[in-house]
């Protein structure tokens, strides 16, 4: 799984008839952070996310379980993600619950 931003979506008149119906958002992975990881990739949404929600991203088989049986699908949004919490060192080694940093919050 792969944390990402929704940065658009793409609209393609023509496609297989497997993705008729289906939204296509063009996402942008994140570090817990927030910041940019990579580049581009267009996933199926099975989840109603919107622009510039950070959202949870699977990709091959994961990605075609979650977009249908035999859909043609490698990337699929499964998730929107409220917020990201991270430890840090010394927190990891105390066993503390109380979180280093949050990124990621969402509009929701």
């Amino acid at each position: 799984m792969l944390l990402a931003r929704v940065v658009g979506t793409v609209v393609a008149t023509r496609k297989d008839d497997r993705l008729q119906g289906r939204k296509l958002l063009v996402c942008r992975p994140v570090a817990p952070d927030g910041t940019v990881d990579g580049g581009y990739v267009v996933a199926v949404d099975t989840v109603g996310a919107g622009v510039q929600e950070t959202v949870l991203l699977v990709s091959g088989s994961s990605a075609r379980m979650a977009g249908g049986k035999d859909s043609p699908v490698d990337s699929a949004v499964v998730g929107i993600v409220d917020e990201v919490r991270l430890e840090s060192e010394s927190d990891s080694s105390s066993n503390s619950k109380r979180p280093a940093a949050v990124a990621g919050k969402s509009k929701h």
